[in-house]
């Protein structure tokens, strides 16, 4: 039986795998992100929730991460953030909680959060810590997976473990945002609206 785990303990085990699934986690998003995050021309990035930087690898493949001013990331999990580092040596990055950031308000223009939400049993801190941190007219750009129930990861010694999720439907996303004072810019759903696999919005700071 598959045991299960918070976040950074779940993560630190699975690290040194987890980038052999970067081509089926792209897939859920089919280039939205790059599209939303658009021309980062002397801006300041945060990786919210970074991992092991998959999205930070589709930017810079795009040559889109090399215009920008500055690139962070954060993550709870060391082990993570460890195959991070290898690949992206110029990042800044910090281990840490995103729902209590070590940044000082309007520290970003932009901040990403890709398959972060379904991690987090309330979206309020997360969204109102994401409103701190972000500039004045700044760009949130999240994701939100349709996923149920949490899957099941075998780790390189063999173990199989699940990692804490919690489902989270669209129209309380959008509400949430909202409530943190965030002005819906776009809200793209892969699959349809009645059978979606994951919800991608950008929302401009209010």
């Amino acid at each position: 039986m598959a045991k299960k785990h918070k976040s950074s303990e779940g993560y630190d085990k699975y690290a040194s795998l987890y980038d052999q699934k970067s081509d089926f986690l792209n897939s859920f998003e089919q280039g939205a992100i790059e599209n939303l995050v658009g021309d980062l021309s002397g801006k300041s990035l945060l990786d919210a929730g970074a991992g092991t930087g998959r999205v930070l690898d589709i930017l810079k493949n795009k040559n889109m991460l090399i215009k920008a001013m500055s690139v962070s990331a954060i993550d709870i999990s060391k082990g993570m953030l460890d195959v991070l580092r290898s690949k992206h040596p110029k990042v800044a990055i910090e281990q840490g909680d995103a729902q209590n950031m070590p940044y000082k308000d309007g520290t970003f223009d932009i901040v990403i959060a890709a398959f972060v939400i379904v991690h987090l049993k309330s979206l309020e801190k997360f969204f109102d810590e994401v409103w701190r941190v972000l500039k004045p007219n700044g760009i949130f750009i999240l994701t939100n997976v349709n996923q149920r129930k949490p899957p099941k990861l075998i780790t390189k010694t063999g173990e199989e473990i699940v990692i804490e999720s919690h489902y989270n439907i669209p129209k309380h996303v959008i509400a949430g945002l909202e409530n943190s004072f965030f002005k819906i810019e776009a809200n793209i759903f892969r699959g349809t609206e009645d059978v979606w696999t994951n919800q991608i919005i950008k929302a401009r700071k209010s």
